[in-house]
């Protein structure tokens, strides 16, 4: 009994050295499944923050048709600027103020253009303080979504309807005299929504701490007046008195007007921009509206998170 007792068993042996194996695997198969699920909870997110993007972008694009009071309205101040304001300094301008061969009412065109986008993006952003007072940005804001996507959305939706809105109005180049070809046309339009997603990525900045429209209602005309006067849209940015060419500068519409110009009336209308010496050409002029559209977008993500 004893001998039998001492004898070693054969199972007694070799299960530390192979047990020690399916443990590992184990733990590995762990490992990748807890990799798994945690790119999987990535990918979800992601979607569900595109998939919010899209959402808000086609709810801006539904309210700006429902609300056809808007639609018309928004051209009555275009047409004033271009066909009675303009008409009627087209011949009050002296001839050196607009290039050779360029009417007042031509230069004033792009110009129009910019202004829609300006205005219409601007007013955009109001809906934001409206659906703050009527609860449902709250609604968003507690949504398993990130800020940026809210923020992007929004933003994207405005700029959609804002470049739009000026699209409809290429259809009167040809009766003040601008010739508008199809590869014209092709290259204006990303560059309308690019300058309507930097002018709201402002309005929903601007937007983001307000908590009433009349207040909103009153740092917009401060801000969208200045803007436009100042931008080149009117008159152009070379020739001006010292302090005005810096405001000019200044000016995020400024650096949207001259490739607007520059695309619908030629290289010879529409002249590089001087900072300190140094001519910013279109594809400089571009980079610092991105930059803007940008920067402003991350500073309303910014206040959002502050202020909510």
């Amino acid at each position: 009994m004893a001998l039998h007792a001492d004898r070693p068993g054969p199972t007694s042996q070799p299960t530390s050295p192979r047990s020690t194996e399916p443990d590992d695997g184990h733990e590995l198969a762990a490992l990748a499944r807890f990799a798994r699920s945690d790119v999987d909870l990535d990918r979800a997110g992601l979607s569900r923050n595109l998939r919010t993007v899209a959402m808000i972008w086609r709810r801006e694009m539904i309210r700006f048709w429902r609300n056809r009071t808007r639609l018309l309205t928004s051209f009555a101040q275009p047409l004033l600027y271009l066909f009675i304001f303009g008409a009627g300094l087209n011949r009050l301008v002296s001839r050196g103020a607009t290039p050779v061969g360029v009417s007042f009412q031509k230069f004033l065109y792009p110009g129009v253009l910019a202004m829609v986008v300006l205005f219409s993006s601007i007013f955009s952003a109001i809906s934001i303080v409206w659906d703050r007072e009527f609860g449902f940005l709250r609604e968003m804001l507690v949504a398993p979504v990130s800020r940026t996507s809210l923020v992007v959305g929004k933003a994207l939706g405005g700029a959609s309807t804002s470049a739009l809105q000026a699209v409809v109005l290429l259809v009167l180049g040809p009766i003040i005299g601008v010739h508008l070809t199809v590869v014209k046309v092709l290259l204006l339009l990303p560059m309308l929504l690019l300058v309507a997603f930097a002018m709201t990525s402002i309005g929903v900045a601007l937007a983001a701490g307000m908590a009433s429209l009349e207040s909103f209602q009153v740092v917009m005309q401060l801000v969208m007046m200045p803007m436009f006067f100042l931008s080149g849209a009117i008159y152009p940015v070379t020739g001006l008195p010292a302090w005005l060419s810096v405001l000019t500068r200044l000016d995020p519409l400024t650096y949207g007007v001259a490739p607007i110009r520059r695309l619908v009336l030629g290289d010879s209308v529409a002249g590089s921009i001087p900072i300190f010496g140094v001519h910013l050409g279109t594809a400089a002029q571009i980079a610092v509206i991105t930059a803007i559209g940008v920067g402003s977008c991350g500073l309303a993500v910014h206040r959002f998170r502050q202020s909510n």
